[in-house]
């Protein structure tokens, strides 16, 4: 099955405070915030959710077509990001704006404060799904992440015209919808993405109730952080997969896009959902042990023993075969 991902496509400024930002906070002065934090470490990184999620699926094999705006300065990214497997092709080059940045400073709690400079990506709204389409041929799922809210809308009706599966992957942009753009981002999507503080964000912005929205989707993945990820559908009993236990966070950040990558994975091969889940975790765990959201690298044997220590051997069948491509 091929996927192409849509959404952000960024530079990632990562920053370790060694301190704790509550202490930093007075309760009674929360209105007038003016706060300096002195990092004692910086790490510029490759990051974006599409390329971080496109990063993980192309180590995996599945070859993911990227769908976002950039600017010129994306060159040496692009090099990157073809070298582990991801087709660029579809990506488009501003010729005024700068790639987009994120900058994120980490406390010693793992607590984040982060900010989000959009650039080139307000240009993604000018990107024709079914042009990529007629480059790449048939899609089987489009992935809909984070991005500029109007190319968001604009990919998820495209998916609809097109007749092309997608999943709805909203989370930071939530904040940002309105309510008609809420729910047209989320209506008639085969999966949705939130983590468990965006579900309430998500029922709040669209006005639904968990049951309308599960109505209105195929199943509603929620990453629980170190409880787990819940499947939810409307035709069945909720499913939970236990997280995999990691002793000494290293950085949390693009931990989500990891999951996104190994489920997603799972799902173009084929395999259950609950082992599309357990990969989703393992990869999640392996990102939380590198600094950067696309640091990280994968073995076929660190992979399995992991899947057969967290979960037993009950989806080893399911996903060994598919990572006999790995090293």
């Amino acid at each position: 099955m091929r996927i192409a991902v849509t959404g952000s496509i960024a530079t990632d400024h990562l920053m370790t405070f060694n301190g704790c930002f509550r202490d930093q906070l007075l309760t009674d002065r929360l209105d007038h915030v003016s706060l300096s934090f002195l990092a004692d470490r910086l790490d510029v990184r490759r990051g974006g959710v599409a390329a971080n999620i496109s990063f993980g699926l192309g180590q995996l094999g599945i070859g993911p077509v990227l769908v976002g705006a950039v600017g010129a300065d994306f060159e040496p990214y692009r090099l990157w990001l073809k070298r582990h497997g991801v087709d660029t092709d579809s990506v488009r080059v501003s010729e005024q704006l700068h790639t987009a940045r994120f900058v994120c400073t980490t406390d010693r709690m793992q607590n984040q404060i982060a900010t989000f400079y959009a650039g080139a990506m307000v240009e993604a709204r000018q990107i024709d799904l079914g042009a990529v389409v007629e480059r790449v041929g048939r899609l089987g799922l489009v992935m809909v992440s984070p991005d500029d809210p109007d190319a968001m809308v604009r990919h998820t009706r495209a998916c609809r015209t097109l007749g092309v599966p997608f999943a709805a992957d909203p989370s930071q942009q939530l904040a940002t919808l309105g309510r008609a753009q809420a729910r047209d981002l989320v209506d008639g999507a085969r999966w949705l993405f939130t983590n468990a503080y965006e579900s309430g964000l998500l029922l709040e912005r669209t006005g639904w109730a968990e049951e309308e929205v599960l109505r209105r989707v195929g199943c509603w993945v929620v990453t629980q952080g170190a409880d787990g990820v819940r499947l939810l559908a409307a035709d069945r009993p909720p499913r939970t997969v236990p997280a995999v236990d990691v002793v000494g966070v290293v950085d949390p950040t693009g931990v989500g896009d990891a999951f996104r990558a190994g489920f997603l994975a799972g799902l173009a091969w084929g395999v259950p959902e609950k082992c599309a889940a357990q990969l989703g975790c393992v990869l999640a765990a392996t990102a939380l042990d590198y600094v950067g959201t696309q640091e990280y690298r994968l073995y076929r044997e660190p992979l399995v023993a992991q899947i057969r220590r967290t979960y037993g051997v009950g989806c080893i069948a399911h996903l060994v075969t598919h990572l006999r491509g790995l090293r």
